[in-house]
């Protein structure tokens, strides 16, 4: 039986832009997004050009959020596009099982050259959720093949965000992307949050206070017993929960409890990595490097979807045993190591080596953190807080309407031609590392225009 086409029912939605046409919104089951609001006043994108996108009628609106924490090297970028373009028409799929393509390991060596040392094995997957549901499985079977399989308790922390696959909102701390879902995974236990606005609100780069937060894992020590846990995940900056720096001191004691026993940690490095804080990666600027690091984002710069765990050898080796026919770990996705993202991810590697990208953030770290903090006097702020070229201003709620006021500032932002991203009541800034000082002012002074005015 086949559907009516024009059911009686209340009118779809519809939009039209100049340049666009009109065209039906109803099918199109928004992510995370206010569906209902977006459709009465939809905010379209039509054109992208290195810092700027440009809406169907025409007007230009500067990027201030990287796209969505991934368009590093600004967008459309010529060798990225060509990259594309070129493979697209050599060779549009290669199997990824028991078959590849020579990309796939052209790609990995350029990546783990890139990496901190150490980590010098690369498993492909499509996005960030999927790289941190691989992460999660590499560590409990890794300890299952080296003998300790009741080693399987993983530990994420409060507020913490590793996308939205069931692994990933287990570790995941945001209570938001948890409650619909039911009971999670199992064996899973969280840390504490590293965010403590009585003790370090308006810090410049990394809060003085809270270092001693990372006991918090002994104390999940204690009640689990080491021998039951396989892995803590944390984001070395808590990007997607609204910019949570670590306090000077926090990682390197992680590593050193992870050490003490026996515990692999993971690094989710889906938003830090690829030169946000002024190195390739956060674990080369706190100078901490963990068993297994998450990436994705700007491993193509948001042109293609791709995402990748790095892995320590002596991780890899574990399971390089039984017979050779025999697969040694069962996982992996029909897109991994897909041709169009290597191609991707190899025109994005050259254009953020030609352009120094990798390290510009820090650079470009001072004027972004001055421009940050002129924000602090204004109506509503009670932090703002940096740290490369990442940066928020937490604004306090209103009374019954929490993240509304930030929502709205949103709004107001883009109708004056920024995009910034909100997170609750906080505004999130993290443009591509090509920004220029003239670009930080004008996302600063029109932030701080609306701020002067909002409710």
């Amino acid at each position: 039986m086949h559907k009516d086409p024009n059911p009686a029912a209340a009118p779809s939605p519809v939009a039209s832009g100049q340049g666009a046409g009109a065209f039906d919104m109803d099918a199109f089951w928004m992510p995370f997004t206010a569906s209902r609001q977006f459709k009465s006043a939809p905010r379209l994108l039509a054109k992208a050009k290195d810092m700027h996108y440009w809406t169907p009628e025409g007007r230009q609106v500067l990027d201030a959020v990287a796209g969505l924490w991934c368009v590093n090297a600004g967008h459309s970028r010529p060798k990225i596009v060509r990259a594309i373009a070129e493979q697209a028409e050599e060779m549009d799929f290669a199997p990824p099982f028991n078959m590849a393509h020579p990309k796939s390991f052209e790609l990995a060596t350029k990546l783990v050259a890139l990496a901190p040392e150490g980590l010098d094995k690369v498993f492909y997957t499509n996005s960030g959720s999927e790289a941190v549901d691989t992460a999660l499985k590499m560590a409990i079977a890794y300890h299952r093949a080296r003998g300790e399989g009741q080693r399987t308790r993983l530990i994420g922390r409060e507020r913490g965000y590793h996308g939205v696959n069931f692994g990933g909102i287990s570790v995941g701390g945001i209570a938001g992307n948890r409650k619909s879902f039911g009971t999670m995974v199992g064996g899973v236990d969280h840390l504490r949050h590293t965010h403590d606005l009585k003790k370090n609100a308006f810090s410049r780069g990394l809060p003085e206070h809270g270092a001693e937060l990372a006991d918090d894992l002994e104390r999940i020590v204690a009640l689990h017993d080491a021998s039951t846990i396989a892995a803590v995940i944390v984001e070395p900056v808590a990007g997607s929960t609204g910019v949570l720096i670590p306090p000077k001191g926090y990682l390197e004691r992680l590593r050193a409890i992870c050490d003490k026993h026996g515990i692999l940690l993971i690094f989710d490095e889906v938003i830090t990595g690829f030169g946000r804080l002024g190195t390739p990666f956060a674990a080369d600027y706190f100078k901490v490097t963990p068993d297994l690091m998450t990436v994705a984002k700007g491993i193509t710069n948001g042109c293609v979807p791709m995402g990748a765990v790095f892995a320590r050898r002596a991780i890899h080796d574990v399971f390089m045993q039984g017979p050779e026919h025999a697969v040694e770990f069962p996982h992996g996705y029909t897109y991994s190591a897909h041709p169009l993202a290597c191609a991707a991810s190899l025109g994005t590697l050259e254009t953020y080596a030609d352009e120094g990208l990798l390290t510009r953030g820090a650079k470009m770290a001072a004027p972004f953190e001055h421009a940050v903090h002129s924000l602090a006097e204004l109506p509503h702020v009670i932090d703002t807080r940096n740290i490369g070229l990442v940066g928020a201003i937490e604004l306090d709620s209103i009374p019954g309407a929490p993240g509304k006021r930030a929502f709205d500032i949103f709004r107001a932002c883009f109708e004056r031609g920024v995009l910034i991203r909100t997170t609750g009541d906080i505004i999130a800034l993290s443009p591509p590392l090509i920004v220029e000082e003239s670009h930080i002012d004008q996302a600063i002074s029109t932030i701080a225009d609306v701020l002067k005015t909002a409710a």
